[in-house]
């Protein structure tokens, strides 16, 4: 047992008296080998929303924490088809305080294989790196949870609570999400006090040094959006200035050039006033200006011009695909576009979707709302993320502790996720989500939905390493 001083003012947290379990300085042989076998197994199967199976990678999983002692009724496997089926296992504790729920996806973004160097769906491990489809994004910390799971059950770890893991399908986008599937169908199995999402957060690294442990304690809203102009078409050899296709581009000109407001929440408030005590010269004053009345908006122009400070500021839409015209020969008929947006808390996706009629400003070009399975819709919802959630001292606290012996020095920082995830769910359901994951990435390379995706070996057994303990220190008694 120890005794910590309150957080970081960025916290805000009174002290509390917590268990932190001493961090090893290297993992046994038989736990690294137990974590590179199930990551391994993870990578090698295809969970790709267009030809994978999520079923598969649930039952390989499933055998995993069988064969570890988990007894046949604390596991679940179900979803709504075949090939979308979802695990949820139980680690059954005193009942002393409610679960905690820890979440991660096993589908991945589609990959091909002529783009990557390597085999994308085979493990690679070369030049210190494990490369391979969802070795960042986020296999690699299902494999960790799969491992920390077995650990403890294999020990005998009984905790002060119900630790329950749930490993699901089509968060990165098909009919299926798994997530919202079980909550509507097996919310009972999920029940918890709070949820801790590893498709979130980590540490931040910078030429080897580690700079930030990045908790994600809210995230945009995600929403794609269809735009449509059409033609009559006729004959390429008699132009007209009234071209499907130069409809659609001269919108997306328009919304090159636009700037969404500028805004912060309390999360952000919180994350640039904590960076700005992290960074130096004018980065630094820039972010202490945009903090007071009146906003200072030479500062706010500058730090928009890093993508990571633009995206933490305001609402986001990028274009993301394009098609139009049917033949060579031809003037075009159709012509569309897909523009993706990531919406700050708050506002909802009809919003953003009229706010693209303006920009747009142009009556040939419609503007339809896209849902994760593909359908559309001529409106979109009136659905809004909700607000951040309140950190609870009882996950800060010792996750502070473990960052420090960890990473000594490295401060913890509330972040806003510019992405989305499955929190959308868990938070929508009343459990406040937090995004904290235990690998350590280099900022600038960041290969998630990219090519030739990969980890640094040692940042992810350190993840192994470091998730054990954190495990261990929110449900000890």
């Amino acid at each position: 047992m120890r005794c910590t001083a309150a957080l970081s003012a960025v916290l805000g947290l009174s002290a509390l008296c917590l268990f932190v379990p001493a961090s090893s300085a290297q993992l046994d042989p038989q736990t690294r080998q137990l974590s590179r076998d199930i990551f391994q197994q993870l990578i090698e199967i295809n969970t790709t929303d267009s030809s994978g199976s999520v079923t598969a990678a649930s039952e390989a999983m499933a055998r995993r924490l069988l064969d570890a002692g988990f007894p046949k009724e604390d596991i679940y496997i179900g979803g709504p088809n075949e090939r979308k089926k979802n695990l949820v296992a139980r680690i059954h504790g005193t009942g002393r305080k409610r679960p905690i729920l820890f979440i991660g996806h096993l589908d991945v973004v589609e990959a091909r294989r002529s783009d990557w160097t390597t085999d994308p769906f085979q493990f690679v491990e070369k030049d210190g790196y494990f490369y391979g489809r969802g070795t960042q994004d986020m296999k690699e910390s299902d494999a960790i949870l799969v491992t920390t799971f077995i650990r403890l059950k294999k020990e005998g770890f009984q905790p002060d609570r119900d630790l329950v893991l749930a490993l699901t399908a089509d968060e990165e986008g098909g009919a299926s999400n798994g997530v919202d599937w079980l909550l509507k169908n097996q919310r009972s199995l999920l029940d918890a006090e709070y949820v801790i999402n590893p498709d979130g957060g980590g540490i931040d690294m910078e030429n080897g040094r580690p700079i930030a442990m990045d908790v994600d304690a809210t995230e945009k809203l995600y929403g794609d959006y269809q735009l449509t102009a059409t033609n009559p078409g006729g004959h390429s050899s008699l132009p007209v200035p009234d071209n499907a296709i130069y409809h659609i581009a001269d919108a997306l000109k328009r919304l090159q050039d636009y700037t969404f407001p500028f805004e912060l929440n309390a999360v952000t408030r919180a994350y640039f006033a904590k960076m700005s005590t992290l960074e130096s010269g004018q980065t630094a004053a820039d972010m202490k200006a945009i903090l007071g009345t009146p906003q200072d908006q030479a500062a706010i122009q500058r730090l928009s011009r890093n993508p990571i400070y633009n995206a933490t500021m305001r609402t986001t839409c990028v274009a993301t695909r394009l098609s139009g015209g049917h033949a060579n020969n031809a003037l075009p008929q159709t012509a569309q576009a897909n523009v993706n947006c990531r919406i700050l808390p708050g506002h909802s996706l009809r919003e953003v979707q009229e706010e693209l009629v303006r920009i747009f400003d142009d009556p040939k070009i419609t503007v339809r709302y896209v849902n994760d399975a593909g359908q559309v819709f001529d409106t979109a919802p009136d659905r809004s993320q909700l607000p951040p959630a309140a950190l609870k001292p009882e996950v800060m606290q010792p996750l502070e502790a473990l960052v420090q012996k960890m990473w000594p020095g490295t401060p913890v920082v509330p972040t806003m996720a510019t992405g989305a995830s499955d929190g959308i769910y868990t938070n929508a359901a009343g459990m406040p989500t937090y995004g904290i994951s235990g690998i350590a990435l280099e900022t600038n390379d960041v290969r998630a939905h990219g090519k030739d995706e990969r980890v640094p070996v040692a940042s992810f057994y350190r993840g192994v390493e470091f998730y054990y303990s954190f495990v261990k220190a929110l449900s000890a008694q």
